[in-house]
Formats: C-alpha cells, structure tokens, sequence
C-alpha cells in the first residue's frame, strides 16, 4: 500500500514516537486525532502503515505467520496477529473487517496501542 496520502505516514510517525516513549495516552489520542480529521478510514491507514512498518514489503500472497500461543492471547493480541497477517498477505478485505470488528465491539483502542507497541518491540528486536 504505497498510495497513501504522505498525512498518513506522518500520523503513522507520530504513533511510532508516543509508542516508543511508552506513552499509551499519546498513541491512543494521536489516533484519535486522526479520526477526528480523516475518520475510521484515516485510522485503518495509519494501522496498515505500522503492519507495514513491521513486515517491511508485503510478501505475496499465502504468505504464512508463526503466532504460537495465539489462540490464549488477548483480544488486541489475537487482533494484531490477524490484522498483520492480513497486510502480509495483501488481503485489505481482511484487514478492513478487522478493523471494523474491533471498532464496533469497542476494543479498537486497545487492540491499535497493542500494534503500536508491538511495532516498536519489532523495530528494536531488529536494531539489537
């Protein structure tokens, strides 16, 4: 997903800065900036920029994920591990109803502080 408006990649920094400090206040009001401004829409970009961020390019499709222990994770945890797959497999339909789901059972903040954080807990795991 390259075509994304260069607000999009702007507002994905901004969550990654909040995100790295560890202020889960500032992620979550930095999204909500974002769907004040740009609306769910705006926030499902954001999100499939931080998938991005972790993944790097997206592998073709069919490309497999290893979660073990995922079925005894959380919500936002099984949430994170879904929606990342969906971007790794280039399925936005997936990754949309995610979002969508999550939104309407009121968990979409959590589970989008948890991408943030584990897009962050991904970065550094490469740089060490």
């Amino acid at each position: 997903m390259t075509d994304l408006p260069q607000q999009t990649f702007d507002d994905a920094a901004a969550v990654l800065r909040s995100a790295l400090t560890g202020d889960g206040d500032a992620v979550v009001g930095a999204f909500d900036a974002v769907v004040d401004r740009a609306g769910l829409s705006g926030a499902y970009g954001v999100a499939w920029c931080l998938a991005a961020t972790m993944l790097g390019d997206a592998p073709a499709s069919g490309a497999a994920l290893d979660f073990p222990g995922i079925d005894q994770a959380g919500y936002d945890t099984r949430w994170v591990a879904r929606f990342v797959s969906a971007y790794a497999n280039c399925d936005e339909p997936t990754g949309e109803a995610l979002f969508g789901a999550a939104a309407a059972d009121g968990l979409l903040p959590d589970c989008l502080l948890t991408l943030a954080g584990s897009t962050i807990a991904t970065l550094r795991s490469r740089a060490g």
